[in-house]
């Protein structure tokens, strides 16, 4: 897996993740909403510790900064 997601990518997802779990566990989503979501958040999360993406891959999406070659 090439890396395909940049610093700012990671912590906007790891930001949204702890928005939706606190708004899960303070009681403000709830029911099956509230379960969707925090699915979601575990996989920003997962996909910010591992800075790939499996959605940007079929688009060629890249927000990692590209490395010059000399």
């Amino acid at each position: 897996m090439k890396k395909n997601m940049g610093k700012a990518d990671k912590i906007i997802r790891i930001l949204i993740a702890v928005i939706i779990g606190v708004l899960y566990y303070t009681g403000t989503i709830s029911g099956t909403l509230g379960i969707v979501l925090l699915v979601l958040a575990g996989v920003f999360v997962l996909t910010s510790f591992i800075s790939f993406c499996p959605l940007y891959a079929p688009f060629g999406i890249s927000t990692c900064p590209m490395k010059k070659k000399e």
